[in-house]
């Protein structure tokens, strides 16, 4: 993708984020204080990383909105529906956009290393792979538990089946699309090759998700977006480590 001079960037930075808030406002996708995170969250990837972590962000925001309210008064029946009909509040911002945050305030402090356009959009995908590994999966009664293969009620923490890991690919794959049509024009990384590693890193984030729902989240040790937060960073660490173990 063609660098823009830095002042056009950060129009561009400040209008998604516009965007993304109005957006936001009028298809009740966030409450009033994931607005206030979502603000915060934008203005911080976008300015201190790249307006372009922002549009995977903006997407992850729409898919996983939309799989949010897909059958949702099936999911109502069996207690299976996100909280408020599925408005999105601080904590779960925070939880999937946290780790890219953190990305682009190193991006900020030591800008210019290549890895770091992997790793936020690693997070990114992890993200939406496990928001659609949870909300299409969670209607499917072949569950079972990812740490003992027994049957497990559908929507269980930690739990899989196997529509929810068909979801769980598509919304790494839908990340890793973005990510290589916005991907910098000066990066070492293949095309196919960045697809790749974003969907399989997006993939294998849904499954460390699914191993701490079920060791540490059913036991009470941590809530839902501590782990989705860790989820979403592991995603951030996966790309560190194949970057350089590989380039």
């Amino acid at each position: 993708m063609s660098a823009l001079n830095p002042g056009d960037e950060q129009l561009i930075s400040v209008a998604l984020v516009l965007t993304l808030l109005i957006f936001s406002r009028i298809k009740d996708l966030l409450d009033f204080s994931g607005i206030i995170a979502a603000t915060f969250t934008g203005l911080t990837v976008s300015l201190l990383g790249h307006w372009t972590w922002l549009v995977a962000l903006f997407i992850f925001l729409i898919t996983g909105s939309l799989a949010t309210k897909w059958r949702i008064e099936e999911k109502k029946v069996l207690s299976l529906e996100e909280a408020n009909d599925g408005l999105r509040g601080w904590r779960n911002v925070l939880a999937n956009g946290g780790a890219v945050s953190l990305v682009a305030i190193y991006n900020y402090i030591s800008p210019g290393e290549e890895w770091i356009y992997l790793a936020a959009i690693g997070s990114i995908s992890v993200a939406l792979s496990d928001t659609l590994a949870s909300e299409i999966g969670s209607l499917d009664l072949r569950t079972r538990s990812i740490t003992t293969l027994q049957s497990v009620p559908a929507g269980t923490n930690g739990g899989m089946s196997p529509t929810g890991t068909v979801a769980a690919f598509l919304g790494a794959l839908i990340i890793a699309v973005i990510g290589v049509i916005l991907s910098p024009d000066d990066s070492t990384i293949s095309n196919i090759v960045l697809l790749f590693l974003l969907t399989i890193i997006g993939w294998l984030g849904c499954q460390v998700d699914s191993v701490l729902g079920a060791l540490l989240e059913n036991r009470g040790y941590l809530g839902k977006h501590s782990v989705n937060f860790l989820a979403t960073s592991s995603g951030a660490l996966m790309a560190i480590l194949f970057y350089n173990l590989y380039f």
